[in-house]
C-alpha cells in the first residue's frame, strides 16, 4: 500500500510515510493516515480509498448500482428535514411512487427530525441501514402534494439510466428559441448511447444553445467526459479538449486529449452549465474544457462546484478483489488551466446564483436553476455566485413557498464505493 502510493501518488510530498500499518485497526484507516497531509490541504478529500474491483467494474461498465433504495437524499440543517431530490428509474423508491420533492418524516419508527437533532445527517444514514440486498425499512413520507403515507422499501441492485427517459434530454421552447437541455447523472460507459441520441436530436433541430445539468453529477470516467466534449466539437478537428498529467517521475503517461467530432456533434454558441457542490471531477472537466472555446458565451448556474481537478488510477489485487483508487493525475483544459480545488465559480467567465427547486422536476423550465439558465442564454440579468470553497450543498425550496436556506447532499463521511462519489446522496 505504502509502496504503491510512494510510486504513483500525485502529491508525493504530501504523503505521511511515517505512518505504520500496525498503528491502525483497519486498512481504510491506514490509507487515510498516509494521505492525511494532502487531505489537510484540500487536495484529496477521500479520493484515495480501497474498494471492490467487481463492484466498481459493474458500475462503470454496466451502470449497476449496489444495493440501495434508489433515491438521492438531501437535508436542510436549519430545520432538521430530509428530502428526496431525485429518484432513479428501475429502483425500489420510484416503483413505490417516491419521487423528487417528497420529505422523509420517519425511518423505521424514528423521527427524522429527532435523528437530525441528536446525531446530524450521519444518524439518518445509519438509520437507513447497511447497503445489503433485501434490507427493509418502513418510511413515513410526505409527498409533494402534501399526502402523508407509510411505505415499506427493500434495498436492491439496479441498473442506472445515465440520462433519464423521464426528464434527462429535451428541447425547451423559450419564447420561440430552441434550447437543448440534458441532465447527465454520471460518466459511465453506458452513457454513450444516451448522449449520442440527445445530441443527434439537438443537431436535427438546429439547436446551438444548451443547458447542461450537472447539479448532482459527482464524475466518473475521463473517457466519457472527453466523449461529451466531442459532441460539442463540430468543426474542431485538430484542436484539444485538454491534458492529463502525472507526477514528474510518471510523465511518460501524460496524455493530450484531442477533440474527435462525431456524426452527432454540434457547434454550440452558448452553454449554461448547472452545477452545485455535488458537481465534481469529470463534470468539472467538461465545464473547464469548454472555457477556451466559448469564453463569455458560457456560464455556471447554481452554486460553486466541488473542486476536483485530479483523477485516480486503479491499482488492483485481483486475488482479493481489492482495488486501491489513488490520486495520480491532474486534468487541465486546452489552455493548461486547472488547479480549481476551490471550485469553478472563480474561473468561469459568467456565473448566476440559483437554488435547487425540488418543487419542480429536473428539466422543468419553471425549476429555478433551469429558469436561471434560460435567463442567461437569453441575455437576461442574474446575480453572480460568490467565489468560495464549495461543499456538497445547494439552496433549495422543500415545497412551493417553503424556502429551505441550505440543503446538503446526504453523503457518508468517508465514501468507499464508486457510487458514493459519483452519485452523491444515493441511498
Amino acid at each position: 500500500m505504502k509502496s504503491q502510493l510512494s510510486e504513483w501518488y500525485l502529491f508525493p510530498d504530501l504523503l505521511n510515510l511515517a505512518a505504520s500499518p500496525t498503528g491502525y485497526s483497519t486498512l481504510d484507516d491506514y490509507i487515510d493516515a498516509l494521505v492525511a497531509p494532502a487531505r489537510a490541504q484540500n487536495k484529496d478529500r477521500y479520493f484515495t480509498y480501497l474498494t471492490s474491483i467487481a463492484e466498481e467494474n459493474a458500475y462503470y461498465q454496466q451502470g449497476q448500482v449496489d444495493a440501495s433504495f434508489g433515491f438521492r437524499l438531501g437535508y436542510d440543517s436549519s430545520s432538521n428535514r430530509v428530502f428526496v431530490i431525485e429518484a432513479f428509474e428501475g429502483a425500489p423508491a420510484l416503483a413505490a411512487g417516491i419521487d423528487r420533492g417528497a420529505e422523509i418524516l420517519q425511518i423505521g419508527g424514528q423521527y427524522v427530525s429527532t435523528l437530525m437533532a441528536s446525531g446530524g445527517p450521519y444518524a439518518v444514514i445509519d438509520a437507513m441501514g447497511a447497503d445489503t440486498v433485501g434490507l427493509t425499512r418502513q418510511l413515513v413520507i410526505r409527498d409533494l402534494s402534501g399526502t402523508t403515507r407509510t411505505v415499506s422499501l427493500s434495498k436492491a441492485v439496479f441498473d442506472l439510466d445515465p440520462v433519464s427517459n423521464r426528464f434527462g434530454a429535451k428541447i425547451i421552447d423559450d419564447g420561440g428559441r430552441k434550447v437543448g437541455y440534458i441532465n447527465l447523472r454520471t460518466f459511465i460507459g453506458t452513457a454513450k448511447p444516451d448522449l449520442r441520441a440527445a445530441f443527434a436530436d439537438f443537431k436535427a433541430q438546429g439547436v446551438t444553445e444548451l443547458i447542461i445539468d450537472f447539479r448532482y453529477n459527482g464524475g466518473g470516467l475521463i473517457s466519457i467526459a472527453a466523449f461529451m466534449g466531442d459532441l460539442m466539437a463540430a468543426g474542431r478537428s485538430g484542436q484539444n479538449f485538454g491534458y492529463i498529467s502525472y507526477r514528474d517521475s510518471k510523465s511518460v503517461n501524460n496524455e493530450t486529449i484531442p477533440f474527435d467530432p462525431q456524426a452527432e456533434s454540434i457547434a454550440p454558441t452558448r452553454i449554461a452549465f448547472i452545477g452545485t457542490g455535488g458537481t465534481a471531477s469529470a463534470s468539472e472537466m467538461v465545464i473547464n474544457g469548454m472555457q477556451p472555446y466559448l469564453g463569455a458565451s458560457m456560464a455556471l448556474i447554481g452554486s460553486n462546484t466541488y473542486g476536483k481537478p485530479v483523477g485516480q488510477i486503479a491499482l488492483d489485487r485481483p486475488d482479493c478483489d481489492d482495488r486501491l483508487r489513488a490520486i495520480a493525475l491532474k486534468v487541465e483544459n486546452a489552455n493548461h488551466q486547472g488547479e480549481y480545488f476551490t471550485g469553478l465559480a472563480s474561473t468561469v467567465p459568467n456565473t448566476c446564483r440559483a437554488g435547487d427547486d425540488i418543487s419542480h422536476q429536473l428539466g422543468d423550465p419553471n425549476e429555478a436553476m433551469v429558469r436561471t439558465a434560460l435567463d442567461f442564454l437569453a441575455g437576461r440579468s442574474c446575480t453572480a455566485i460568490a467565489s468560495v470553497s464549495a461543499t456538497a450543498t445547494a439552496s433549495i425550496s422543500g415545497k412551493v413557498g417553503t424556502p429551505a436556506p441550505q440543503k446538503n447532499l446526504l453523503t457518508p463521511a468517508q465514501p468507499r464505493r464508486a457510487s458514493d462519489l459519483e452519485l452523491p446522496g444515493l441511498h
